[in-house]
């Protein structure tokens, strides 16, 4: 069954959640992966949105963080204070699923500017609640479209903290969650190396070749020892991603 890349950026990314996991969740692709998981494999999954709504279901994508779709499917809603004391800075959430403008090898985003800070040529939605998201959960998955405008060498400003400078920086600022453990693009899977921590492909999507990864990337990026290939998107998971953004679609449609 044919798919594009970006289904099956989705449906990868999907597949790295768990039913016993705690998720809070970012808008637009992070969404998109972690309802797909919930619909399929992973139907114990608790979504968390930084509005504070908690275990929510919704029917179709949120707009935004505010999108009533959330609060009418939570199992409850709680004020955003209690979300970020209480759920995130207390370790109730797992997994923090994470989306951004730029990324670098060590997976620090820039969600904040895009050229000099006073200024820029364009000014990005910024950090809302994912530098916190980032230092309080226990691991982040980030999902990301590759090119060389997105993961570059040098980000123009460091929104939520990756691994900082590689190696044990994390620690050395005293955080005692993992980070990044998974980018999930359009054409591949990346990991952090055990101990300088450049984010290492270790899977390739279908049909992507070697030279398509380095040529997207804005540094030299590495290559595992043994890499797998991501096995492509079943009929299952094409048809369940599908009828939720048709859904999504049809409901944005209609309310506009």
């Amino acid at each position: 069954m044919s798919h594009t890349a970006t289904e099956m950026m989705t449906i990868a990314a999907a597949r790295a959640l768990r039913s016993d996991h705690v998720c809070f969740v970012g808008i637009g692709a992070p969404s998109a992966a972690c309802n797909l998981a919930r619909l399929t494999h992973a139907p114990g999954i608790t979504l968390i949105y930084e509005s504070g709504t908690i275990a929510t279901r919704p029917d179709v994508l949120p707009l935004s963080i505010g999108d009533g779709e959330l609060c009418d499917t939570a199992l409850v809603t709680v004020d955003v204070p209690e979300m970020f004391r209480y759920w995130l800075q207390g370790g109730r959430i797992s997994v923090g699923f994470l989306g951004g403008a730029q990324i670098d090898r060590f997976a620090n985003l820039n969600t904040t500017v895009v050229g000099p800070y006073a200024t820029p040529k364009v000014r990005l939605p910024g950090g809302g609640g994912a530098p916190e998201i980032a230092s309080g959960c226990g691991e982040i998955f980030i999902i990301m479209t590759q090119s060389r405008r997105s993961f570059v060498e040098r980000l123009d400003f460091v929104t939520s903290m990756g691994h900082g400078e590689g190696g044990d920086h994390r620690a050395r600022l005293g955080l005692r969650t993992k980070g990044p453990t998974r980018v999930v693009t359009d054409l591949c899977v990346m990991e952090p190396d055990p101990a300088t921590k450049e984010l290492t492909v270790t899977s390739i999507h279908p049909g992507v070749t070697r030279e398509a990864i380095t040529e997207a990337t804005g540094w030299p990026i590495r290559f595992a020892a043994e890499i797998a290939e991501t096995p492509p998107p079943t009929a299952t998971e094409l048809a369940v991603l599908r009828d939720l953004h048709e859904r999504t679609r049809r409901a944005h449609s209609s309310s506009a």
